[in-house]
């Protein structure tokens, strides 16, 4: 059994494939919602198993359509509410195990937003978040802020990410900043 994290999925939502990255890109490569929905799932069922556990850091869904569509995706899933998760908490509960603010484990904290750099002290090393979609945390002077680890499904090839890989990457971040 393994652990993944991904957030930002947007089912049912059309208005996502006319949005552009900065750069005026689409944001998302696909000509119509059912590609989209498709090869999300593929995506999803080809790296998740039915007993892993998958922390879906929110905006799942807009709609019971789209929210239906997660019984296709296999695991054991946990949300983490987003601020387009506004459907209600009894049809989330068809599909996932349990529905949080935020998750707390492995001096990460997971959330939708990105939470307040001052909160990434004492215990916590850093942020697994969505919300952003193809964008970056930065530091005030402008370079990528390292404490933060983006989970959106355009920052991670379409799928969910192997939990593991993201505690490597913050492990990575620690060990540069020993080498300062």
């Amino acid at each position: 059994m393994s652990a993944f994290v991904t957030s930002d999925l947007h089912l049912d939502h059309a208005k996502i494939l006319t949005f552009t990255t900065p750069d005026g890109s689409p944001l998302r490569p696909y000509s119509c919602l059912a590609e989209m929905q498709q090869d999300l799932e593929e995506r999803w069922n080809a790296k998740v198993h039915k007993r892993d556990t998958v922390y879906c850091l929110g905006d799942i869904a807009f709609s019971n359509t789209g929210l239906r569509m997660m019984d296709r995706f296999n695991g054991r899933k946990i949300l983490i509410a987003g601020n387009h998760d506004r459907l209600s908490a009894r049809l989330y509960l068809q599909y996932f195990a349990d529905i949080r603010g935020a998750y707390f484990r492995d001096s990460l904290i997971f959330t939708h937003v990105p939470v307040h750099p001052k909160s990434l002290v004492g215990h916590y090393c850093g942020n697994v978040h969505g919300h952003l979609h193809a964008h970056l945390v930065h530091t005030d002077d402008g370079q990528v802020d390292r404490r933060f680890f983006n989970a959106c499904l355009e920052r991670n090839d379409f799928s969910p990410v192997p939990l593991e890989l993201i505690k490597d990457f913050f492990q990575d971040r620690g060990r540069q900043e020993a080498n300062i």
